[in-house]
């Protein structure tokens, strides 16, 4: 019976977020105008693409990009956090639930020897094409209308436990550690047991916040964090317990 802890990617693991930062790789490090109006609500990978032909139009390649996504500091108390987990790992199993992408993500945990504290990453499928420019596609469709068109984190979550448990893994619980406005929906799946842990200042946090004043609070308790090491003195309470 181990802990399943879910992690988001971006302002939580690393502290920057991916895709902004990609478009210092862009000529005089910014965006055309009319490329930057072509974002429509809730089709950031769809805009996303456009940016990578963007930029592998202009001459950008792999490992331009791939500097500038490896240049990403971790989040403060982050490395301290994952090198905890490694050491407990027969008390934990750890996934990743991310709006980036599997190019990016790859790079930074094989750039940082983090590939292995993670069982399992779901994010955006990622690929260079034989023009050398690197191509995105949706993680998968779903009718959840809270969520952007391309990943609902709630429904991977849902199924990633479902799939478990009729093999015969069952988690004492789940603990959620995320920032964004699209981490709201996947904390709503958590139970009375299980922790929700928003980032300090960040929307997530924002968000509960406001639900528990409009008596709509989520199931699951709610810590929140600053720096990974908070995290790591949680984790520690959880074990003992």
């Amino acid at each position: 019976m181990k802990i399943l802890l879910v992690f988001d990617f971006d302002n939580t693991i690393i502290d920057d977020n991916s895709d902004t930062r990609i478009v210092q790789c862009a000529p005089e490090k910014k965006l055309p105008i009319e490329l930057k109006d072509s974002y429509e609500k809730g089709f950031w990978t769809e805009f996303m693409g456009r940016v990578f032909k963007y930029l592998g139009d202009e001459g950008v390649r792999e490992d331009e990009m791939k500097r500038t996504v490896i240049s990403m500091p971790f989040t403060p108390g982050m490395v301290e956090l994952l090198n905890f987990i490694r050491k407990n790992k027969d008390k934990f199993e750890c996934i990743i639930i991310s709006d980036s992408n599997s190019v990016f993500i790859d790079w930074v945990l094989q750039a940082t020897n983090f590939y292995d504290v993670f069982d399992k990453v779901f994010t955006n499928p990622a690929a260079f094409d034989s023009d050398g420019h690197l191509t995105v596609e949706n993680y998968h469709a779903h009718s959840c209308n809270r969520c952007p068109k391309n990943l609902c984190k709630k429904v991977v979550l849902g199924e990633f436990v479902h799939k478990q448990l009729q093999q015969g893994v069952n988690y004492t619980l789940i603990v959620y550690i995320g920032d964004g406005g699209n981490d709201v929906c996947p904390v709503t799946f958590l139970k009375k047991n299980d922790v929700a842990m928003p980032r300090k200042g960040y929307t997530l946090q924002k968000t509960l916040s406001r639900m528990s004043q409009n008596l709509e609070p989520v199931e699951s308790s709610v810590v929140v964090w600053s720096s990974g090491i908070e995290i790591i003195s949680h984790l520690q309470f959880l074990i003992k317990e």
